[in-house]
């Protein structure tokens, strides 16, 4: 069976991070995700999912992250049910996020007047994001 969810969007409002009794980080937040068409109306609807990160990637999007920053969510979906204070059931589906890819740069600025860049959570950080340019020919080009 497969159940993989690959999404792009923007965070609705700051990710709520916070830890299990067994000291285990758990970040959530929700995510908005433009449908590809215009509804009746003109306007871009949008549907609004929930993502819940676990551990190490859980502090680092805690941490990292805020409300409108974009970012790649992989994961997979998740369908879970509870009974609330009232005793009524609660259904809930979310995607749990394996890996999680900045899309965009913070909008605050480091002291020197650079913008801050966080890693990617999740996945391998570009070693050439900071590389300064290579200048090439035609002629040193294999092909």
């Amino acid at each position: 069976m497969i159940n993989r969810v690959v999404l792009v969007g923007r965070l609705v409002r700051d990710p709520n991070m916070r830890y299990t009794q067994n000291g285990v980080a758990v970040t959530t937040f929700t995510l908005a995700v433009d449908r590809p068409f215009v509804g009746a109306d003109g306007d871009r609807k949008a549907d609004f999912i929930s993502i819940v990160a676990w551990r190490k990637l859980a502090e680092i999007v805690g941490e990292n992250l805020k409300k409108g920053r974009q970012v790649a969510v992989e994961g997979r979906l998740q369908s879970r049910s509870y009974d609330n204070r009232d005793g009524q059931r609660v259904y809930v589906t979310e995607v749990v996020a394996d890996n999680i890819l900045f899309l965009d740069s913070p909008r605050g600025r480091r002291e020197d007047g650079e913008a801050e860049v966080a890693p990617a959570a999740g996945g391998s950080v570009d070693p050439f994001f900071d590389a300064e340019e290579v200048d090439l020919s035609e002629d040193d080009l294999p092909f």
